[in-house]
């Protein structure tokens, strides 16, 4: 099915194929109302037929619609029309992450932490809508030319996963991002995402996926039965807190995997700050907060009641043989007096366990004041210990941000356990310093390392502050702040006008002067010297050898010797003396004056001079000159007419009438 050409939903026309997916093409095309490019995916034909597909499809479009986020590619539209079912989303320019690693291989890890940060928030975000992607993929990753990373396709894994045998064919592809619960075909939520974002994490600091097979279904087996090579045994130069976190984002237990989005881009934003720190914590070790232990004496009220069943069996044993009961009383004196120490021995331990700190639940203190938290403590002599006090904008101030051993539901600590809990500190404020006049390296430095604050630097050119140096900034000294929160700082470039040294172009025609000149702004002006060669430069305005910024205007006055052209001069002279022609006779019929003086001036000079009748139609006469010239005609030396003359023009002709 070949769309280009088409208009769909009476507004978008299909421009080009941009892609092809397993299970949708994707086209760029013209949004006919708004006057805007975007994309439109177009589900592939074998689809159409399946109407549960169908169904999913544009239920899980219409919620992934509704998010809103820097980092998802933004859904406009949802539509079909006949046996053409689409949606429209945001047109990125970029490449997909698969592209890039392609390309370069090893990815620097700075930059894959940066990429992975973008994608757990756009997964936080649509985790919070109940919005799970399930096909999280370096494939369905663009990076704008920005360096920003945009997730795309939220929504349609679930409705291929959940669709028919022929639907899981065409992703199968996924399979090396698939979860275990995922690849053995469970349930799939917030947590298999996480597991897939660690593999993309894996792949873009190694190069490969953790699992590869010859077969889809090795490698589905390979996520739900192998652990991985883990990814610094692969690159050695990727930091210790880094290879943790993808391990543990990559655990096929999703109790011990992080719980959500949240977890993990706290553990990311700290790698970044200490990346070989010793911050990530397994869930195995918060689970052993609950392993129950068996009581003392347990095992022994266990033996008695195994050792009673055993002698009822026996006793129509002892019946029939009296001997055998007397080796057996004889047994069980021995067994008695062996057993008799060691009860004592179980006793005074049963004796010693009653005295020892019992279990009780433990208390979930995030979100609450010190005060809060000691009021929940209770008769359960449980203890509290701020290790710290850290600046948080997401926690209000004097409110607990996290606590260790950290809270499980019906999980229990002994008696005198002491809870160690960080406190809020709110949000961080700051004063906005004066950094105008400094270098870009020492503002950065005080913006960034003292005041906490992220810089963003503008470069603006300047003919009275040096390059380098900060021109202004937003906002002004003084302005108090949030920590984190962005400021605008204004760098000069210099003039950032490329300087040129004037060359030397008298005597050089007009089009080779033009050419040195190439740089500069040249205005020509002419002049005509009879002593100098026609068609060159006679002066220039500004001397050789000067300095000056580029474009700056420069007059050079070129030679033009004009040449002389002749013209023909056409006079109806009747027509020119008008009732003045009339020729009187007198009674004899003679003519009475009937002829005149004509002269012909041009620019003062007389070209001609006759007696002609008063009634002549056509006298002619020559006229030359250069550019346009003042002709005058004259009757009995009294001026008749005026006109100009121009000779520049291809066989030039004055008709005066």
């Amino acid at each position: 099915m070949n769309l280009v050409g088409k208009v769909i939903g009476n507004r978008y026309e299909i421009l080009e194929k941009i892609g092809e997916g397993g299970m949708a093409a994707v086209y760029k095309a013209r949004c006919n109302i708004l006057k805007r490019y975007v994309a439109v995916k177009v589900l592939r034909d074998e689809f159409i037929t399946d109407e549960e597909f169908i169904k999913r499809f544009n239920t899980e479009a219409q919620s992934a619609a509704s998010l809103t986020h820097p980092n998802i590619v933004s859904i406009f539209d949802v539509g079909h029309e006949e046996h053409t079912h689409y949606i429209v989303m945001e047109l990125v320019q970029g490449k997909t992450l698969k592209a890039i690693i392609n390309e370069d291989g090893v990815l620097p890890w700075k930059w894959s932490v940066n990429i992975a940060i973008q994608v757990a928030s756009a997964l936080e975000t649509a985790h919070k809508n109940n919005i799970v992607h399930r096909d999280i993929k370096p494939h369905n990753i663009i990076i704008t030319e920005d360096g920003i990373a945009k997730v795309t396709d939220f929504g349609i894994a679930k409705a291929v996963s959940n669709s028919t045998i022929t639907a899981f064919g065409t992703t199968i592809g996924s399979v090396h991002y698939f979860s275990p619960e995922h690849a053995r075909g469970g349930y799939t939520d917030a947590k298999s995402d996480i597991y897939s974002l660690g593999v993309v994490m894996y792949e873009m600091l190694t190069g490969r996926v953790p699992f590869d097979a010859d077969t889809p279904v090795s490698i589905a087996l390979k996520h739900m039965q192998e652990k991985p090579i883990e990814p610094i045994k692969l690159n050695p130069s990727i930091p210790f807190a880094i290879n943790k976190i993808i391990m543990k984002a990559m655990e096929k237990d999703i109790s011990l995997r992080y719980q959500n989005a949240t977890e993990l881009l706290k553990d990311l934003s700290l790698a970044l700050k200490n990346p070989e720190g010793n911050f990530v914590k397994s869930n195995a070790e918060n689970m052993q907060y609950t392993q129950r232990i068996p009581t003392i004496g347990e095992d022994v009220k266990m033996e008695s009641r195994q050792e009673n069943k055993k002698e009822r069996k026996q006793e129509g044993y002892f019946t029939k043989h009296p001997a055998a009961k007397k080796v057996w009383i004889t047994v069980a004196i021995i067994a008695v007096l062996a057993i008799v120490p060691i009860a004592g021995f179980f006793g005074t331990q049963a004796i010693l366990s009653s005295g020892q700190p019992k279990n009780v639940d433990l208390p979930d203190f995030v979100g609450k004041t010190l005060e809060e938290a000691n009021s929940m403590l209770g008769d359960t002599k449980l203890k509290i210990e701020v290790t710290e006090e850290v600046f948080d904008e997401q926690v209000e101030k004097d409110k607990i941000i996290s606590q260790e051993p950290p809270f499980v539901e019906n999980y229990q600590v002994k008696e005198d356990t002491v809870i160690k809990v960080v406190v809020s500190k709110g949000t961080e404020m700051v004063t906005m310093k004066k950094v105008v006049g400094m270098k870009l390296e020492e503002a950065q430095s005080l913006l960034k390392d003292e005041l906490h604050l992220e810089v963003e630097k503008i470069e603006e050119t300047s003919k009275t502050v040096e390059e380098g140096v900060v021109i202004k900034q937003n906002p002004e000294e003084g302005v108090e702040l949030k920590a984190g929160e962005t400021v605008k700082i204004y760098v000069s470039i210099g003039t950032g006008i490329k300087q040129v040294v004037v060359p030397y172009v008298v005597g050089d025609t007009e089009s080779d002067a033009k050419k040195k000149l190439k740089d500069l702004d040249v205005i020509v002006v002419y002049e005509e010297d009879t002593t100098k060669v026609n068609g060159k430069v006679l002066r220039q305005s500004i001397e050789t050898g000067t300095t000056v910024d580029e474009k700056t205007k420069i007059t050079i006055t070129v030679n033009k010797i004009e040449a002389i052209k002749t013209g023909e001069i056409k006079l109806n002279l009747k027509s020119v003396l008008g009732s003045k022609a009339t020729i009187d006779v007198d009674e004899e019929g003679n003519e009475i004056n009937p002829t005149v003086e004509l002269r012909i001036e041009v620019n003062g000079d007389t070209v001609y001079r006759d007696k002609q009748r008063k009634d002549a139609t056509n006298v002619t006469a020559n006229a030359s000159g250069k550019g346009t010239v003042t002709v005058k005609i004259f009757a009995d030396d009294v001026k008749i007419s005026e006109k100009q003359f121009d000779l520049t023009v291809t066989n030039p002709v004055l008709i005066i009438d």
